[in-house]
């Protein structure tokens, strides 16, 4: 049993060992942000204004999955546990401790006494129940909190501060998820809501900052919260946060963001590209960055489409893609090519890189073989059809559009017709859900390889279309193993499984990239590389 992460008895080294697998940490400085501060000129007040690209629509922290947004509402809720950004291992946060079962299918949390949410009612075990409780009742959007409870057999509240979960198997991933935005903790009466009101009227946390208010695709406001005193252990400051207000301004336009960060009419923004680099060096700004874990931006491929139920078709579109060239083109110094779909920084990860290299003339046999003839124009067809595939894709990244017209350029000189549709980032979950796409265009973070069972197990939401397979079990065994080397072993097969067959294409990781004014400190990057700002103070 684990009275507390760092003791690390024997019974719980080995699930122990599955979330503290090295987290890799590039970054411009101590914790991604700040090098040199924290050594007493910290003062407390002032306004931080943060402009990102896009909005998703929604402003429930578990039923969001775009940074743009997850930078602001990370804010407003605390999860029982949190993870150290450079070892991966999990600490406590409103669990001030935790029993795992041996064979990994019971947890049991034990809360700290004296936490409150923002209207003033009580953290006990009877909310925190209801939260998990209530999170196979959300909408489209919350993929990721439904994943992380998949299988869950009862929710307990054995006092008023001890919680149990029950698994109906081996669940060894459910610890890491604990210290997630998506299974942040609110207030009775926001787990009341339905899930179309919480997305648009916010949600009650426990948090260092409140929710003050939304103006769809326009700005989230966040208000210092007064009384705050049960942080997490891996912050610098104790008690209530520095800042008195946060603002996120949504600002598309990245040139219009950089050009605000110079000009001081921001403190800081998100989406940095290549281009705004040089423009951005120097001065009294920075640059902070951290490579995301997770799944790496990726083609995600429509399986079920006749063209795509080909192998050889998915095979040929990942040979033709030039990685280093598009990470050398578009993306902020520093930036890998994907050498697997799981990023780098991702514990098990495993290198691919092999598998991935550019080799057009592999990609044209196989579309040779496929029985796609070259037309007069230089475009593939066959039975009459041209190879035509129409590739979606959101505008929360400046890098999204220029990685993809890259991408159509490859895929054209391969006789590949690719035709980019853009979509506003709320329509996302829709997309996923109706299957109307030929490919997709994203990534997903988490600092855990389970996050392969979210995106591509058949018996979970499975937008891919992807038909079931040995895969399957795969994703099931690994997220059930309390042994580290099986686990290892396992998502290494997974990974290569989902290259293999190129059911989804892997092309970049995914590098956050930030600019911060320099009288900004202590601006820290969090396990996830989402941010944590109760630490960070101007002057």
């Amino acid at each position: 049993m684990t009275p507390h992460p760092g003791l690390r008895p024997a019974r719980w080294a080995a699930l122990a060992t599955l979330v503290t697998t090295s987290v890799l940490l590039t970054a411009c400085g101590s914790g991604g942000a700040d090098p040199g501060s924290g050594d007493g000129r910290a003062k407390s007040g002032g306004t931080l204004t943060f402009a990102v690209s896009s909005d998703t629509g929604c402003v429930d922290p578990q039923q969001v999955g775009s940074n743009d947004t997850i930078y602001s509402l990370r804010q407003v809720v605390d999860s029982l546990t949190d993870q150290d950004p450079k070892t991966g291992r999990i600490t406590p946060w409103l669990a001030k401790s935790w029993d795992i079962s041996s064979d990994a299918t019971t947890f049991t949390f034990h809360l700290r006494s004296g936490v409150t949410f923002s209207d003033g009612t009580k953290l006990t075990a009877r909310v925190v129940k209801d939260n998990f409780d209530a999170v196979p009742r959300l909408g489209a959007l919350a993929p990721l909190a439904k994943g992380y409870l998949s299988g869950v057999e009862s929710t307990t509240a054995i006092d008023p501060l001890t919680v149990r979960v029950k698994f109906q198997q081996p669940n060894a991933q459910f610890l890491q998820a604990t210290s997630t935005h998506s299974l942040g903790i609110e207030s009775a009466a926001s787990v009341r809501r339905t899930p179309e009101r919480k997305c648009a009227e916010g949600v009650i946390g426990s948090g260092p900052f409140v929710l003050k208010d939304y103006v769809q695709n326009q700005s989230i406001t966040l208000a210092r919260r007064t009384g705050y005193a049960w942080g997490s252990p891996l912050w610098r400051k104790k008690g209530e946060a520095y800042l008195d207000k946060l603002v996120f301004k949504v600002v598309p336009e990245a040139g219009v963001r950089v050009g605000s960060l110079r000009s001081g009419q921001v403190d800081a923004i998100g989406g940095v590209g290549k281009a705004d680099e040089a423009t951005l060096k120097g001065g009294q700004v920075r640059l902070a960055r951290r490579a995301n874990p997770g799944s790496v931006f990726n083609l995600g491929l429509n399986n079920s489409r006749p063209v795509l139920k080909d192998v050889r078709v998915r095979q040929a579109i990942l040979y033709a893609i030039d990685r280093k060239q598009i990470a050398d083109t578009v993306y902020p110094t520093g930036t890998r090519p994907a050498s697997s779909i799981l990023a780098h920084t991702t514990p098990d990860y495993k290198d691919l890189g092999t598998a991935l290299a550019h080799d057009a003339a592999k990609a044209t046999s196989l579309l040779d073989s496929a029985g796609w003839r070259t037309g007069g124009d230089g475009i593939r067809s066959k039975d009459g059809a041209r190879l035509r595939l129409t590739v979606k894709w959101f505008a929360n990244s400046a890098t999204n559009q220029p990685a993809l017209e890259l991408i159509q350029q490859q895929l054209k000189a391969v006789g590949i017709d690719v035709v980019l549709k853009q979509l506003q980032i709320s329509q996302i979950a829709q997309t996923q859900q109706s299957g109307d796409f030929d490919g997709l265009w994203g990534n997903l973070t988490r600092a855990d390889p389970d996050i392969l069972r979210t995106q591509y197990s058949t018996g979970l939401a499975n937008a891919y279309r992807i038909p079931a397979s040995p895969l399957d079990s795969l994703l099931t065994r690994q997220a059930a193993t309390t042994d580290p080397a099986e686990r290892t072993e396992l998502v290494g097969k997974a990974q290569q499984l989902i290259v293999r067959n190129a059911y989804v294409v892997p092309v970049v990781e995914l590098q956050t990239q930030l600019g911060v004014a320099n009288k900004v400190h202590n601006l820290d990057f969090e396990a996830s590389s989402r941010i944590q700002l109760h630490d960070t103070w101007i002057g």
